[in-house]
């Protein structure tokens, strides 16, 4: 069994039971199924094939959900890409790839006309029509790029709705998921069906999905976050997606009442959005179940202080691409503590070691490495850095955390984002536990900075609610009176927002940079 096979199990037994709902349209599993093998044979009479690479550049549309499982239907590998990420890191990740198809949304039609000769793999460039004048933007372009250029609408009319899935072994590459490359050059992590098929099921099972849940989907589906969790797992169990073109929280208040969600799914930063935005509605989010974070750690007075506004728990989890990516998740059958990453999911084991590999007690901290079937079979064209990063069979994550003895675990920082302070270790998310707590503090984020007398010290980024007069001096006092003396930031930098990715996650490398200035 794969996800594939699942989705058109369900398209077969539950027909007209809905699959996703996008921009006031409900699609069900059958016209979502028929769809997928239109254009899994549109693919096929194109030469794409078992073991071929197809990028998509695509956002938060239902081209997306087709493309990805047309792809897999047919056995090639789905290549998924930020559509933000600038010309350069986008021609990285196609070249490295191999991709032999590119899918991508009409807005980056300027971009593939400028590289249609550029990658010598690549043989065809599918256009996903979102705007009225595509066609005309097509016809107009020169001989030479037009001949590799298709419209997604054209391929799906041209194809046949009655392809079975085509057979595939489990070890078998379905996605490689690049990395955001924050040390270096981004490298492509190879997740088989076996992987993405276990961690949906495992996922769907620790948090109770069943058919009945409509859960939206507002984070950025290229993700893997969200692949898994918003995309892979619901539609394993027959539920229905919410799907959102983009993240607007008095959207999300709407689309929740409309259609009774009961799951969302997002990153700290949007819970604190939803938080913040005037006038929001708590009856909008009364038939939320389940309210889940992931991403980057989520700051405990701002879990508080939503569950005390919405009536809504949230229930904390960690994962990474490498690992499909879930690993941990608070358990919903017991008690759920905040500022912990929850236990172990189904079939997945996670542990803490020191330097040398070898466990260290409960309470100490460590490295976390993980296994089980939901561990990468290893990096695209990179064994050096596989073989660096999955040793003894277990996923060594470059995350540094502990577990108390009730099992539950808790990320203290990146360990390239450990800061030490006249030889004391200072992690800054403990730091930035003690700002967000702050009431006249919107967002804070925490880096080490080099310091002539002590190796290094705490600068504090901050952003703080509009009409408020709190100065460096206030916080330094207000943190003196919560954090050891070595832990204090020396220094307080005020910005209007702090720079993120497209999932929201805060970009220390940015600030970083800033600071350098």
């Amino acid at each position: 069994m794969n996800l594939v096979s699942r989705v058109h199990e369900t398209a077969v037994n539950q027909p007209g039971k809905v699959a996703y709902h996008f921009m006031g349209k409900d699609t069900s599993y059958a016209e979502f199924d028929q769809t997928v093998s239109m254009f899994a044979t549109a693919l096929q009479d194109l030469g794409v094939g078992k073991g071929d690479h197809v990028a998509f550049l695509l956002g938060n549309t239902p081209h997306f959900l087709i493309s990805l499982y047309a792809t897999m239907r047919i056995g090639a590998t789905a290549i998924p890409v930020n559509p933000i990420y600038t010309p350069d890191e986008i021609s990285y990740i196609i070249h490295n790839s191999d991709a032999k198809a590119v899918i991508a949304l009409d807005l980056l039609l300027p971009l593939v006309e400028k590289a249609a000769g550029a990658f010598p793999t690549v043989e065809h460039y599918i256009i996903c029509e979102t705007v009225p004048d595509t066609a005309e933007k097509i016809a107009a372009l020169p001989d030479a790029v037009k001949s590799k250029i298709r419209p997604f609408s054209q391929l799906i009319a041209t194809g046949r709705p009655d392809l079975a899935p085509v057979n595939v072994d489990g070890n078998e590459t379905a996605i490689i998921l690049y990395t955001s490359g924050t040390t270096g050059r981004p490298k492509g992590a190879m997740l088989t069906h076996t992987n993405l098929y276990s961690n949906a099921r495992d996922v769907a099972e620790y948090l109770n999905f069943t058919e009945e849940d409509r859960i939206i989907a507002t984070l950025p589906v290229f993700h893997v976050f969200a692949l898994t969790v918003v995309v892979n797992a619901p539609l394993l169990t027959g539920a229905s997606i919410l799907l959102m073109p983009k993240f607007s929280p008095s959207d999300i208040f709407s689309i929740a009442k409309e259609k009774g969600a009961t799951v969302f799914a997002g990153v700290p930063t949007m819970y604190n959005f939803l938080y913040q935005l005037p006038n929001s509605d708590p009856n909008d989010f009364a038939t939320l179940r389940l309210a889940i974070s992931g991403g980057s750690s989520l700051p405990v007075a701002l879990l508080h202080n939503f569950e005390e506004k919405f009536k809504v728990r949230i229930s904390e989890g960690y994962g990474l691409s490498e690992a499909s990516p879930v690993t941990c998740f608070n358990p919903l059958d017991r008690d759920r503590i905040p500022g912990s990453i929850g236990t172990n999911i189904v079939n997945v084991e996670n542990k803490i070691v020191d330097e040398f590999g070898e466990q260290v007690p409960d309470g100490e901290v460590g490295e976390l490495i993980v296994r089980g079937p939901n561990v990468m079979k290893g990096y695209y064209k990179m064994p050096e850095e596989t073989e660096a990063t999955i040793r003894d069979g277990w996923l060594y994550t470059g995350d540094m955390a502990k577990r108390d003895d009730n099992g539950y675990f808790y990320i203290v920082d990146r360990k390239k984002d450990l800061a030490i302070v006249g030889g004391y270790n200072v992690y800054p998310r403990e730091v930035e536990e003690v700002l967000f707590a702050h009431q006249d503090i919107v967002e804070a984020a925490v880096i080490g900075i080099p310091d002539p007398d002590f190796g290094e010290s705490i600068l504090a980024f901050v952003v703080l609610k509009e009409g408020s007069t709190v100065d460096a001096e206030n916080l330094e006092r207000y943190c003196t009176e919560r954090l050891a003396k070595y832990k204090v930031p020396k220094r307080f930098e005020f910005l209007s927002e702090l720079p993120k990715n497209t999932t929201g996650k805060i970009l220390r490398r940015s600030l970083k940079e800033h600071v350098s200035i």
